[in-house]
């Protein structure tokens, strides 16, 4: 073995994340201790989340501090054990963060299996993303048959599992996308019933187009103008879940909101979610997730960054929307 890489936030961001925020370190790789195991990751998960984890300001996690180890969720192999519930040679996911190698004493780590989905898929369709989405559009959206449900950042891991269980469950679909390219993806591949370009000069009219009924649920993943664009459209009773506001997290001075009144006028509700808070609806979540991926009517794409070293540029990329699916780091081979 080598080294163990690591990434670790150097100081805390002003506006944009600058890959001048990072300092990569190697060090020796971590001995196991009583109860403990050696995990090996090969894949890393760069999510928005991290953004506000290295904001000195209130989250809902603890913040990073200069010097610390980025947060992330990962897929591993255990390569040394000291715990009877993790042997050698399985694989696991948890948040062992931006390193090539972690100790865990098993606490967050659970065994996945490879021949369910590949891998890389525990960090996405069948990981943290796909029961996000499975969460909020199902449990805080409660979609009906015939409902209009609107998804933004449609093309990333999260909306486009919500956008494909909204199809499942009837209802008609409406993704917002960034470039012809990704709205083509959501509509073609994904199965949506429409896509909006948010970088057309007519997004408000091809929105309006496309939602000639109004919009029943919302999934929101970007914030800003294209909340205001979708609240607009709002329908009686609409339910919006919030998970995510993506344009906003690198802003010194975030956007105001001018949209109350439709939650007012709509008798609308909106429901902010962190998916964490409810660890025991994963288990059933991904039973079901992997159900339909088995099935195919799950589909999912990915965008991979070869390396730690590159886990900065890939990051900071996806907060401005040049990933393509869900955004991964590729840290080491499957196998040895």
């Amino acid at each position: 073995m080598s080294g163990n890489i690591q990434v670790l936030m150097k100081q805390h961001p002003t506006g944009w994340v600058q890959e001048s925020d990072f300092e990569i370190v190697e060090r020796p790789i971590p001995q196991p201790g009583p109860g403990e195991l050696l995990v090996r990751n090969i894949w890393l998960s760069l999510d928005p989340y991290m953004r506000g984890a290295m904001d000195p300001v209130r989250s809902y996690r603890a913040n990073l501090k200069p010097g610390e180890l980025m947060i992330g969720g990962s897929v591993g192999q255990v390569m040394q054990s000291n715990n009877p519930k993790f042997p050698v040679g399985a694989y696991v996911v948890g948040y062992l963060g931006w390193q090539a190698y972690g100790v865990s004493d098993g606490t967050g780590l659970n065994i996945v299996d490879p021949k369910i989905a590949p891998l890389s898929a525990w960090l996405g369709v069948v990981g943290m993303p796909g029961v996000t989405a499975h969460y909020g559009l199902l449990q805080i959206g409660q979609p009906k048959p015939g409902d209009t449900v609107v998804v933004s950042a449609a093309s990333g891991a999260v909306g486009g599992t919500v956008g494909q269980i909204a199809k499942l469950k009837g209802c008609r679909v409406v993704g917002i996308a960034g470039g012809k390219q990704k709205c083509d993806y959501v509509v073609n591949e994904l199965g949506f019933d429409a896509c909006i370009d948010y970088k057309a000069a007519d997004m408000h009219d091809q929105f309006k187009a496309a939602t000639p009924d109004r919009v029943d649920v919302y999934f929101e993943n970007v914030g800003g103008q294209i909340m205001e664009m979708v609240f607009a459209r709002l329908d009686t009773f609409a339910r919006v879940a919030l998970c995510g506001i993506i344009s906003q997290y690198n802003l010194t001075k975030p956007e105001g909101f001018t949209g109350m009144r439709h939650l007012l006028v709509n008798r609308a509700s909106i429901t902010g979610f962190i998916i964490s808070d409810h660890l025991p609806y994963w288990p059933g979540a991904i039973g079901e997730l992997a159900g339909w991926l088995q099935q195919g009517k799950l589909k999912f794409r990915e965008s991979v960054a070869e390396g730690l070293p590159n886990a900065p540029a890939a990051f900071i990329g996806m907060l401005a929307g040049k990933n393509f699916g869900k955004q991964l780091v590729r840290v080491g081979p499957d196998t040895l």
